[in-house]
């Protein structure tokens, strides 16, 4: 009663279905003023009769012939709502004291209860199982003989299970191995017609179920058979996780992340190319991505590459035009097409940066990538030593210092270009090149935004040995640049190349740790 009045409480009224023992079975008071809540119940009750001539000696029971029973007076006080004792009633309370004059089913209501036969029938067992004991352990005596004086009670248990008679409702009584009477119940529901509450007979059980369908009714009064299941069937992507104990019972988890589900009871995680599909039953191919040239990423360095190379291009045209002149022969012709040679080919390894990755690509990254800055920066450092040479001898003697003509300059400039080519053909030797699919980088917590970076083998250190090179050439060209700004106003050429190198270290202390700072973010392509 108290559960039924928690559903009322929590507004659950039609949620359950309530299955009843016999200790409910077809009573009113569990259900009184909770019949709405109650209503679509099934209980069970022991099939039983009415035993004829138990009323009429029951209802002939009073206060005088029935004192063997102690609890018959407390039965009496409660049945006819009075006290035998004047010491019990209290002032102003509407119990009145009992006369014994009372009869049952006269001045109260009465009704047989359903289990007298059982108790009627449990009494013969125990007589019957006593009779057959001492009729095999005793035989021919009167009384108990010294074997069942005591009775020993394991023994005794096993006469009871044996026993077999005709009850006192005309039905067998027998036990079975583990103790149990053969089952014989009637199937309550109860119902609600017309606004009427009632139990109703929809079944039994004898051996087996028989059960009349056609007459339940639940819940709002339909004949809808509802949903008797414990777990609803999980949903695509979702593994069963069973109650302990409880095979037909199951919690549904989503197979998250990268997982998918494998079977009914497992998920799996995806292989490391793959991705689960939209409700993680299967895997499918993680999207491969590279820089396209429609990116803005890409527009940009283009844009910005195109005007440097028209920049180089039109003044390798000027010198070309005036290659003969004073001036163009003072700057150092042949140093100066060499210098314009390393930076044409730093704007055109823009193309090659974009370029979709592949064996030929990765490996002109490779060589094109630091070789552009290698000559720039061997091209100003022959030049600011030759500089610097010059006036450090004119302090010393007249005489002109050695390797200054232009075929000497030339060589030293090859030759310090030839170190940055001899280091990545050790690099092509030791690793070679070769295109990578990358899918940690844009492995992201959810699946869907995964994706696959196709880029060549060339890790963040390797990138900066690379280029390590060209770092080197460029401090050492700043420290003879600095060393060379004293020199005359006539000879201008130094000053400018100090200016281009201090803002060149400016600019690669910047790059250094942003490019390393910015290594792991998602634009990183």
């Amino acid at each position: 009663r108290r559960v039924l009045e928690a559903a009322k409480r929590a507004n659950q009224t039609g949620h359950f279905i309530w299955m009843g023992s016999d200790s409910w079975g077809s009573k009113i008071s569990p259900v009184l003023h909770l019949e709405e809540v109650a209503e679509g119940s099934v209980t069970i009750l022991p099939k039983r009769v009415s035993v004829r001539g138990f009323d009429r000696y029951f209802s002939s029971r009073t206060l005088d012939n029935n004192r063997r029973n102690i609890w018959f007076a407390e039965f009496w006080e409660e049945n006819f709502h009075c006290k035998l004792s004047r010491h019990a009633l209290r002032k102003g309370s509407s119990i009145k004291k009992c006369t014994n004059r009372e009869r049952i089913g006269q001045d109260s209501s009465y009704e047989q209860e359903g289990k007298v036969q059982f108790v009627i029938d449990a009494v013969y067992a125990m007589g019957h199982a006593l009779h057959n004991m001492h009729k095999n352990l005793c035989p021919g005596k009167v009384g108990l003989c010294p074997r069942m004086d005591p009775v020993d009670g394991v023994e005794l248990l096993k006469y009871i299970r044996n026993v077999n008679f005709s009850g006192i409702a005309g039905t067998p009584v027998t036990f079975n191995e583990n103790g149990d009477a053969p089952g014989r119940y009637d199937i309550y529901q109860y119902q609600i017609r017309n606004s009427t509450p009632e139990y109703k007979v929809i079944g039994q059980w004898t051996d087996h179920l028989h059960l009349k369908v056609e007459n339940m009714l639940w819940p709002g009064g339909g004949s809808q058979l509802p949903s008797s299941i414990c777990s609803l069937p999980c949903k695509p992507g979702e593994r069963k996780k069973l109650v302990k104990g409880i095979p037909c019972c199951w919690h549904c988890e989503r197979c998250d992340g990268y997982q998918y589900q494998l079977d009914e009871f497992h998920c799996k995680r995806c292989h490391f190319n793959e991705r689960p599909n939209e409700n993680h039953t299967s895997c499918t191919p993680i999207p491969i991505i590279k820089l396209e040239w429609s990116s803005p990423w890409a527009v940009v360095p283009v844009f910005i590459a195109v005007l440097g190379i028209v920049a180089t291009l039109f003044v390798v045209i000027t010198f070309v035009r005036y290659n003969d002149t004073p001036i163009v022969k003072a700057s150092g012709r042949e140093l100066s097409y060499v210098l314009l040679t390393g930076i044409f080919l730093c704007y055109a390894t823009t193309f090659l940066m974009i370029a979709e990755p592949d064996l030929s690509t990765c490996s002109l990254r490779r060589v094109f990538l630091g070789l552009g800055m290698s000559i720039s920066y061997a091209a100003l450092l022959t030049k600011t030593n030759r500089i610097y040479r010059i006036f450090e001898q004119g302090k010393k003697s007249v005489s002109a210092p050695r390797f200054i003509s232009p075929a000497s300059q030339l060589v030293i400039t090859f030759s310090l270009i030839s170190l940055q080519l001899l280091g990545v053909c050790v690099w092509f030797i030791v690793d070679p090149s070769h295109s990578v699919i990358d899918y940690e980088d844009q492995r992201t917590t959810n699946p869907h935004f995964a994706r696959g970076i196709l880029k060549c083998d060339i890790s963040d250190l390797s990138l900066i040995c690379l280029l390590g090179y060209s770092m080197l050439l460029m401090v050492t060209c700043t420290v003879y640049a600095i060393k060379t700004r004293g020199v005359p106003e006539t000879f201008n050429e130094a000053k400018p190349i100090g200016f281009t190198m201090y803002t060149t270290c400016i600019v690669w202390l910047a790059f250094i740790p942003i490019f390393f700072g910015t290594s792991q973010s998602a634009e990183k392509v």
